[in-house]
């Protein structure tokens, strides 16, 4: 029986090729260059639109330790990346249209992966199928997959930034709900006395932000650094109002205060609420930094304000990346809310060894959530998630660790090991 992947991007040409290694017929639908999305130029599969780094090879880096794991998976991608990459410091870059050219010539050369330029504008009703679409996925499958799905397809125009809950300074921070309703580690409170909002308000309104394209629109989510700029209260009214807090250290309410909200059913990643921000990513480090409590803040994942396209996954999907709505159906790639060129292909990668395993009646392939892959398949399918946004492979995603380990390295490093450790056990 023949699959059908639908987008030959990076979770695409994965997801093909790891059928094709089952020994599974594959026919693999990509739109171009009959059609192109508005940020798509290349005929080629794999097209990388953004960024030509895949980020950091040390393995004890979050982007070096999900490499290394889809390296001893088998990723199409990453066989490109070694013929394409040039020289990058620590990190792993390529020469886009090299690493492009290999993996659409490595696909057209594999017998059982039948290539079709055609565009796929409905769901099919019945069959395996992977969709692949990306995050600006042709109008009329996205109006098809939202036929499917209902309300659980998300277009996001801003997302707050997400930090380690660990590097939180809880000496200058306190754990409360508002008028104390809920549980009292619900919220993470950081105050701001006068002085120090001022500062903060000064530097927001005039810190430096991200340049937006034309297919980048937001609309209705406000950014902060705007809704800052109409006046020096504007969002002590608002989402850094401190009404219903009260400092236990000061026994007063402060005189602004951020809240940071639980991001997983562990509490090891905080949403910074209603921080939806367009700063350029080192502009947030360094505002945002100025908040007492956040001066050593680790941030997981900066805010972003675009246009995309994504699943409310934790309500459809399960960490096979099959889709509870219908049996056979499986999603990948950043539709499925992983965010990043690695984590598309690592997507790709488990849900075709998970298509070729659901067609010949086995268990799904699931790995631990110790590893970063793992990781991010749990957390896509986690229904503890109430407000899900797309992640990427952060080692915030990873379970503690038996023994606290202070020092941030030597903490990664025994993070990495523990997870190529279970890797190597399946």
């Amino acid at each position: 029986m023949r699959i059908q992947v639908i987008g030959g991007g990076l979770a695409g040409v994965e997801a093909a090729w790891q059928l094709a290694k089952a020994d599974i017929p594959v026919r693999l639908s990509e739109m171009k260059p009959l059609r192109f999305s508005p940020a798509h130029q290349s005929e080629d599969l794999a097209e990388l639109v953004c960024s030509n780094s895949f980020k950091a090879q040390r393995v004890e880096s979050a982007a070096g330790l999900l490499k290394e794991e889809l390296r001893r998976l088998g990723s199409l991608c990453l066989i490109a990346a070694e013929r394409a990459r040039v020289p990058a410091g620590g990190a792993l870059a390529v020469d886009r249209d090299m690493f492009s050219r290999a993996v659409t010539e490595m696909i057209e050369a594999e017998p059982l992966i039948e290539l079709v330029r055609e565009e796929v504008a409905e769901l099919p009703g019945e069959g395996a199928v992977i969709v692949a679409a990306g995050p600006l996925a042709s109008d009329a499958l996205a109006d098809s997959i939202q036929k499917l799905c209902g309300s659980s397809l998300h277009f996001y125009d801003a997302v707050a930034p997400i930090i380690a809950a660990e590097s939180v300074d809880m000496s200058q921070a306190f754990a409360a709900s508002r008028y104390d309703r809920g549980g009292e580690d619900d919220y993470i409170n950081c105050p701001l006395a006068k002085e120090e909002y001022e500062a903060f308000h000064a530097a927001l309104v005039t810190a430096e932000r991200a340049r937006t394209h034309d297919f980048d629109v937001y609309e209705g989510c406000m950014p902060i650094e705007v809704l800052a700029a109409r006046g020096p209260d504007a969002i002590r009214y608002g989402p850094m109002k401190p009404v219903g807090l009260c400092d236990p250290r000061t026994g007063k309410r402060p005189w602004a205060v951020l809240q940071l909200r639980k991001e997983n059913q562990a509490g090891s990643m905080r949403n910074l609420v209603g921080f939806q921000t367009n700063l350029k990513f080192g502009e947030q480090k360094r505002v945002f930094s100025m908040i007492p409590a956040l001066r050593e803040a680790e941030f997981l994942r900066y805010g972003v304000m675009h246009r995309n396209t994504f699943l409310d996954s934790p309500r459809l999907l399960g960490a096979d990346f099959q889709c509870g709505l219908r049996p056979g159906l499986f999603f990948a790639g950043q539709l499925t809310g992983v965010e990043g060129y690695m984590e598309s292909a690592g997507s790709g990668l488990l849900a075709g060894i998970n298509a070729a395993r659901q067609l010949r009646g086995q268990a799904p392939f699931l790995l631990p959530a110790t590893t970063m892959l793992g990781a991010l398949s749990h957390h896509i399918s986690d229904k503890s998630v109430k407000n899900f946004q797309p992640m990427g492979a952060n080692f915030g995603l990873l379970p503690p660790l038996d023994l606290r380990i202070r020092d941030k390295k030597q903490r990664y490093e025994a993070l990495a090991q523990r997870a190529l450790g279970a890797l190597d056990e399946l």
